[in-house]
């Protein structure tokens, strides 16, 4: 059976349902129902990216995963996440959200703006998903460990090399790059490293944190997830 953790998308799907059926575990006797939203910046890279996870679940669970594409700024990606998580709170007929995420990235915005958006989202119990500077750092770090800050079109450029294509940010080319990375790239890999930066940057604010992305903590929730179902 293949690594969980290093498997991703189609192979870590194949290593879960053999465990249904190698356990003889029903769905009702392993579902945990939790409630994520998830608001990205983008409207194709992030979304496409996360809609995988929720695809790897059971259809009937699918809906316990909510994702969003906004094409917002910094600060309203999270005034959208707080709006939609009480929006949510007060409804009758669907469950609270267990955990909110606001993806966004520090790119080209102020470093007050950046900071005040992330202590924004704290405050408000919001799980700031942010990295800086772009997304596309979270690619990188399946491939290799970066410490030194580069602008985010290096990181492009890294990832065209890894892929052996030239990395884009259109819809098709955001599905094509999220499988070559599935394939090419190491997901557990990328968690660890996330660890290691997360401790490399101890006592910064975020704006300062850079290279560093928040995404591998929400990605290891997401992989623990599917793994129970």
């Amino acid at each position: 059976m293949p690594n969980k953790k290093e498997s991703f998308f189609a192979d870590f799907l194949k290593g879960l349902e053999k465990d249904k059926i190698d356990s003889g575990k029903s769905v009702e006797t392993i579902e945990q129902r939790r409630y994520f939203l998830i608001v990205t910046e983008g409207k194709n890279t992030e979304p496409l990216y996360f809609e995988h996870f929720r695809q790897l679940l059971p259809r009937h669970m699918m809906e316990t995963i909510v994702i969003t594409g906004q094409g917002r700024n910094t600060i309203e990606i999270v005034e959208t996440a707080i709006a939609k998580r009480d929006e949510r709170s007060r409804s009758a007929s669907k469950p609270a959200f267990d955990e909110v995420w606001a993806v966004f990235d520090k790119d080209d915005f102020t470093d007050k703006d950046f900071d005040t958006a992330v202590s924004m989202a704290q405050n408000a119990n919001i799980e700031p998903g942010y990295s800086n500077e772009c997304f596309e750092f979270w690619y990188v770090l399946h491939f290799q460990y970066q410490n030194n800050a580069l602008h985010r079109n290096q990181y492009t450029d890294i990832l065209s090399d890894q892929l052996g294509r030239k990395y884009g940010k259109g819809k098709a080319d955001a599905i094509a790059m999220i499988k070559l990375i599935s394939e090419k790239g190491n997901v557990a890999q990328a968690i660890k490293y996330g660890y290691m930066l997360e401790r490399e940057h101890t006592g910064k604010n975020p704006a300062k944190k850079n290279p560093y992305t928040r995404i591998y903590l929400l990605v290891e929730k997401l992989l623990a997830y599917v793994e129970q179902h």
